[in-house]
């Protein structure tokens, strides 16, 4: 065994270490609880057969492509087995996405280094890196990078295998997954993120609803709910067809696949797992568990990005840290108040290039003021993400020289010797007035400033009876040839991965200086905190909801209008424009939109 390859089996395991634990668990578990008994089978149980075989067949196609990878067939050949291999892998997704989420991640993540918490450098692997290299297959020096990922998706199907031997399903957890793997292609899966290079995304997702449509056959709703089980298999059926009759990634239409096709499938799942009477689960996550639909009204919970329980928001502390956020109190002597920045009617941002800093003076603070609009929505806060709690986000401002120039301490006392502000504290918090408390006041405010009840929101609701032809069109290229839904993902229009909801996406667009875009913006982003490449130039992916009454745009201010924004993305980033990044995240290669479909997706963004 050579050194490389020895290297590479021990950050395998090392990176899988604990599902592998958790797998033996589980099967020791298994063993203890069910030894001697004798039942019948269940649905469960034939889901997780079902499931297994899967896994096996994908493994079988794995190990085809990794043949004719290694024996240099035509590259026509091992493209046709990718697919293949692909529709397999998208027939085990929605369970293996839902229990072993780090294996399939290691099966089909972005082709993007990833930094870890210990800020490791984990270089990427799985099917995404491997479609880059075999597709469009002419490039005969990718060959043993090729061989070499192709071994380690089939060491991942093999963990993912020994995994799920030890898995104990429940139904609610199966309607569960299956719902959320429906939230996932319409969010993911027809955007192209995961197939952006062989375009293979509407046989996959199809691919997907197949395999739902058969594990639900397990649970014989017809027996329960003739009439359900009808219209259940006729949607399904409806939205399998359109897919497998797409040929045109660009000319797709998400917008009625969404409205027309997904959303009543997710919801009649949820109607059939009541009927089937399996309770839905209670379990505390952005996306509620019983969300019939993406589109649907108050399905994201505000208040799951904190801390600590006793921080959720109340009336009463949304009122006070709504007082604050409008008093100069917090900003020491020089008059600043929270809004001064972010001003309710610029939807919580100032209009400005980048703020003015405290004491004016022209001395601007480093970076444009970003919308307060559904920060509650977002894994973590600021630009380069520094701080994960909006608590935290409220303290480092105050704090900041440039920005509030306050003190906490002195906050706090000053606002005890208020008598108004003190009962109000008395009766939002049980110890009263103190840094924490004066934190979370403003943090549920700032929580509390959600707009998810835009025009097309209105329309998935059936509350607004149609778009114009433009918005339709926009829309569609958002959501397909633009690529900006896989950054920007629907329906928050931000950059916290769905259906999960765990975790908020930087990416590296390499963002000019100014305008005439001869050089990238001097400010390193991410990297400033963390000192690795991949966070060079790095910033958050915030929401594009809200995006007309936002300007500029950037985290440096430097486009003033929607158009310049377009036609910065449809040259392809920094690397369009010549800057050689070699971390760009953003797809450098021309988007080649027309200027109808620019003017669309202006038309678009600006009903948001």
């Amino acid at each position: 065994m050579s050194a490389k390859t020895f290297q590479h089996c021990f950050l395998f395991f090392k990176k899988h270490f604990q599902e592998i634990l958790l797998s033996a668990c589980l099967t020791l578990f298994s063993v203890a609880a069910f030894q001697g008994c004798k039942s019948e089978v269940t649905t469960t149980d034939a889901v997780k057969q079902q499931f297994m075989e899967d896994i096996t067949r994908l493994d079988s196609a794995v190990s085809e492509m990794q043949t004719l990878i290694k024996n240099r067939q035509p590259a026509e050949d091992v493209q046709a087995a990718f697919r293949h291999a692909r529709l397999a892998y998208k027939r085990v997704e929605f369970l293996s996405a839902y229990y072993s989420p780090e294996t399939t991640k290691a099966l089909n993540g972005p082709n993007i280094p990833e930094v870890d918490d210990d800020l490791r450098v984990n270089q990427p692997e799985g099917f995404q890196v491997l479609e880059e290299l075999v597709f469009p297959g002419d490039d005969s020096s990718n060959y043993a990078d090729a061989v070499q990922h192709a071994a380690v998706i089939r060491a991942n199907v093999n963990r993912l295998r020994k995994i799920s031997e030890g898995n104990q399903l429940t139904d609610s957890h199966i309607f569960d997954a299956i719902r959320l793997e429906v939230f996932r292609i319409q969010t993911l899966g027809i955007t192209g993120f995961d197939s952006p290079v062989a375009f293979h995304s509407f046989p996959e997702a199809a691919s997907a609803l197949e395999s739902l449509q058969q594990h639900l056959s397990f649970y014989s709703v017809e027996k329960h709910d003739q009439v359900l089980s009808q219209r259940l298999e006729a949607t399904f059926e409806n939205a399998i067809n359109s897919l497998q009759k797409a040929k045109n990634f660009n000319a797709f239409d998400r917008l009625d696949f969404i409205k027309q096709k997904a959303n009543p499938l997710s919801s009649l799942l949820l109607d059939t797992q009541k009927a089937l009477k399996i309770a839905v689960f209670t379990e505390s996550r952005l996306l509620s568990p019983d969300a019939k639909t993406l589109t649907d009204s108050a399905i994201f919970n505000s208040d799951y990005f904190v801390n600590l329980d006793e921080q959720h928001s109340t009336p009463d502390r949304i009122a006070l840290g709504k007082m604050l956020f409008f008093n100069p109190i917090l900003s020491g002597k020089n008059g600043r108040t929270c809004a001064t920045c972010h001003q309710p009617d610029k939807a919580f941002t100032d209009g400005e290039t980048k703020s003015f800093a405290v004491g004016f003076d022209g001395v601007r603070i480093a970076r444009n003021a970003p919308t307060l609009l559904n920060s509650a929505y977002q894994a973590v806060q600021f630009a380069d993400s520094r701080v994960a709690f909006l608590e935290d986000q409220a303290s480092d401002v105050i704090r900041n020289e440039q920005e509030m120039h306050g003190s906490l301490p002195e906050a706090v006392e000053a606002l005890k010797k208020e008598p108004e502000y003190a009962a109000l504290f008395a009766k939002s918090y049980k110890d009263g007035v103190n840094e924490h408390t004066l934190k979370n006041a403003i943090a549920s405010y700032i929580r509390s400033l959600t707009s998810l009840n835009s025009k097309l929101d209105r329309y998935f609701r059936g509350q607004t009876g149609t778009l114009t032809s433009e918005e339709r069109l926009g829309f569609n290229v958002f959501m397909g040839k633009g690529k900006c839904a896989t950054c920007h993902f629907f329906p928050l229009f931000n950059g916290t991965v769905p259906p999960a909801y765990q975790e908020t996406e930087s990416e590296v667009l390499g963002t000019p200086a100014t305008a005439a875009g001869k050089e990238i913006d001097p400010d390193v982003g991410k990297f400033l905190l963390t000192k690795r490449d991949p966070h060079l130039h790095a910033f958050k992916t915030p929401t594009v909801r809200n995006i007309s009454k936002t300007a500029p745009y950037m985290h440096n201010g430097v486009f003033k209008t929607l158009e310049e924004v377009v036609d910065f993305y449809d040259r392809g980033g920094g690397n369009g424009l010549g800057f050689k990044l070699e971390n760009q995240t953003l797809p450098f290669d021309k988007l080649d939109l027309t200027d109808g479909e620019k003017k669309g997706l202006v038309a678009f963004m600006k009903i948001l």
